[in-house]
């Protein structure tokens, strides 16, 4: 799993190239922040995770159990699905907006006036899924 990228990932880039087109300005991997969010917009009190659907399990078409050491990957899983709700819970503590971008949601064409209205009217906690 060393080889597994953490940054700069493939959905990372389009949402972060969709972002920039927007006129959306950001800083990347906050160390200070729990999580180390994707993406931190400081002028609007917001962060971004981009999880891959595999890794943090979404359920969706994407995120298929591996079928060799069942009880590894479900510990595996399981400590990643925690891991991601107590660095939300930090960070919705501190006054931080949090969305979450899932892999499948930015599967195809980006269209560029679904993102802002989303961005807009979402609420603390909000996720964006196929």
């Amino acid at each position: 799993m060393a080889s597994v990228r953490q940054r700069d990932t493939g959905p990372e880039m389009r949402l972060r190239k969709a972002m920039h087109r927007l006129g959306l300005r950001y800083r990347l991997h906050d160390r200070k922040l729990p999580g180390s969010p994707d993406l931190v917009f400081p002028r609007f009190n917001a962060v971004v995770f981009v999880h891959g659907c595999f890794w943090h399990v979404h359920g969706c078409k994407y995120s298929t159990a591996p079928t060799t050491r069942k009880e590894f990957w479900a510990e595996k899983f399981s400590a990643n699905r925690a891991r991601d709700e107590r660095n939300v819970n930090l960070l919705l503590a501190d006054g931080w907006r949090v969305l979450t971008v899932w892999e499948c949601a930015l599967k195809g064409k980006l269209r560029r006036k679904r993102w802002p209205k989303r961005w807009r009217n979402s609420h603390p906690g909000v996720a964006l899924d196929c």
